[in-house]
């Protein structure tokens, strides 16, 4: 079974990385989801890409100088569209609870956390802490571009299977030894310039393979010819009903 993980979720329908986006994913057939987690000055981790609130709301700033309390005041949903006006960052908290609830599985991708390493262990630390609430019938994944801090947090959580992230232009030959220094079972390669040979390489090292972000249903073929076991995507709504949920 090949799998499709919705990308930041149902980012294609509803704005990027909120609740709105991931609750759509049942409604589609999708039990895959994609959350980037970072986190705020008081320790709070929130489901946001971006390090800042410029992109995605209507603030302007830094995660790093934000609190849970701040939250409240944010709007990250009205650039996507008005019927998302007061769409709120969520926290990763919130999100397991909808995950749960949904009875999806979830990619958790750990940022590099632009604060400095004495922020990026509160992050290791407290994504930990809040996984505990995970049921015990969700799959789980963790990566990260961070090798450093996803190799920190397979030594605190050794039972989670975690992802080497590259993207195309670092991925070079030392791949495979990131790789195993991080106790990885996935690689997560980018789209762009993966070949076949390359795909046949990561399999015969024995490891499964989703790429990202794979927006086009012909290139999503190709990779699944190839033997890619999943892919990220925007559209995860406009692929085959043969990739989702039957019944859903």
């Amino acid at each position: 079974m090949k799998t499709l993980f919705a990308h930041r979720g149902m980012s294609a329908l509803a704005p990027e990385n909120t609740l709105a986006a991931f609750a759509l994913c049942r409604q589609y057939g999708i039990q895959w989801i994609e959350c980037d987690v970072d986190i705020l000055a008081d320790g709070t981790v929130v489901v946001s890409h971006d390090d800042t609130l410029d992109r995605c709301t209507d603030q302007s700033g830094n995660l790093a100088e934000l609190t849970k309390a701040d939250l409240s005041e944010i709007d990250a949903g009205s650039w996507f569209h008005d019927d998302f006006i007061g769409e709120p960052i969520p926290t990763f908290e919130q999100l397991i609870t909808l995950v749960n609830q949904h009875e999806l599985n979830i990619n958790v991708e750990i940022k590099s956390c632009s604060a400095g390493w004495a922020m990026t262990d509160k992050l290791i630390a407290n994504v930990i802490t809040a996984l505990a609430q995970l049921d015990t019938g969700r799959e789980l994944i963790v990566s990260s571009f961070n090798h450093l801090a996803l190799a920190e947090f397979k030594r605190r959580r050794p039972q989670t299977s975690v992802a080497c992230l590259f993207e195309a232009a670092s991925l070079g030959d030392d791949w495979e030894s990131v790789m195993q220094a991080c106790g990885a079972d996935y690689i997560h390669p980018e789209d762009q310039n993966l070949t076949q040979a390359m795909v046949a390489r990561f399999k015969s090292a024995g490891y499964k393979i989703n790429v990202y972000t794979v927006n086009d249903l012909a290139r999503a073929n190709q990779l699944f010819n190839w033997g890619v076991d999943g892919v990220f995507t925007d559209i995860a709504h406009r692929f085959p009903s043969k990739y989702k949920l039957r019944g859903k």
